[in-house]
């Protein structure tokens, strides 16, 4: 079976869990924004956990099935369409040979999951099926997709069915509101105390600037401690000798838009890292679209790891419920 592209929508590409294990080579682990949702179109559809699929950020894309197809769409809120007719998220539904399935505007959040039975087939590079478009390698030729392109899928094991449905309660909150768990360091110590007392304080509004590689916001002012430009840094008080990045790690260049660095992040460099987000509030940063109001909450790692647990603990409901 084949899905044409009719219309690729907004930044959509191929992913699916990632490739960890080279991010000290520079390579990011790529893979989906919003894991959770990803993992939720993967099991509604009877796919393994990493089968690859479709990410779109904000405009989902129009396609053409060649064959029929059970279907799931997760993640942001945007009507869902077959052939112009009203079509269920959150629950697979099949579609037939020659069906369009394309989406209306969005409602909340930022990114929508489409998986179908068998996944996409495209090959595996380092592991993954994941793209990476800053390297140009991954997904369907390295890049998002296009109008005109022909994706092929996988051999549906029949595990699939429609009707199979993602409960209410394990559906994810979409607000413009968020509250981001993060741990301060590792160079949270550049910061004044009225320049970490701002970072935590302020409510940052996201800007236009967020994609897979970072998360730009605006609203306050950060001041930095005065010191001797280190050999190695450049001149701005936010500048430090090259370090590795975390997943999820907050700079401030200048001392005055933090940017959350997320899958497709360089792996390091020279911007000093106040905060780190913890993993499991990644999906929701994914899920913020321009104009989202954030707040930044520091946490212990005792309790970023109790996040981690109840994160765990919550995906293993939604395998049940699904199984």
């Amino acid at each position: 079976m084949a899905i044409e592209i009719l219309n690729p929508g907004l930044a959509s590409s191929i992913q699916d869990r990632g490739r960890p294990g080279y991010y000290e080579v520079g390579i990011p682990p790529s893979g989906a924004v919003d894991l959770y949702s990803s993992l939720a179109a993967n099991l509604l559809v009877g796919n393994d956990d990493g089968a690859a699929l479709i990410e779109a950020a904000y405009m989902g894309p129009e396609l053409r099935f060649t064959a029929p197809a059970v279907v799931a769409v997760t993640g942001a809120a945007m009507p869902v369409k077959v052939n112009g007719r009203s079509a269920p998220q959150w629950e697979s539904f099949d579609i037939g040979a020659g069906d369009v399935l394309s989406f209306g505007f969005l409602e909340h959040g930022a990114r929508i999951y489409i998986a179908v039975s068998g996944g996409i087939d495209v090959p595996l590079v380092l592991g993954s099926r994941s793209t990476y478009a800053l390297g140009a390698f991954g997904g369907f030729d390295g890049r998002t997709l296009k109008a005109g392109d022909v994706l092929a899928t996988g051999t549906d094991t029949g595990s699939g069915r429609s009707g199979r449905a993602v409960p209410e309660n394990l559906r994810p909150e979409l607000s413009r509101e968020l509250e981001l768990r993060v741990m301060l360091g590792l160079y949270d110590y550049r910061l004044t105390p009225a320049g970490l007392t701002a970072l935590l304080d302020t409510t940052w509004t996201l800007t236009p600037v967020a994609d897979r590689v970072g998360f730009r916001y605006s609203g306050g002012t950060l001041e930095w401690q005065e010191r001797v430009q280190p050999f190695g840094a450049g001149s701005d008080p936010s500048n430090i000798v090259d370090a590795g990045y975390p997943l999820g790690s907050i700079q401030v260049p200048g001392g005055v838009e933090p940017i959350i660095l997320h899958r497709d992040a360089v792996s390091g460099g020279g911007y000093a890292m106040v905060a780190t987000v913890i993993s499991a509030d990644l999906d929701a940063v994914g899920q913020s679209a321009p104009g989202s109001r954030t707040r930044f909450c520091p946490v212990s790692m005792e309790q970023a790891l109790q996040a981690r647990a109840a994160t765990a603990a919550r995906v293993q409901r939604l395998r049940t419920a699904l199984s």
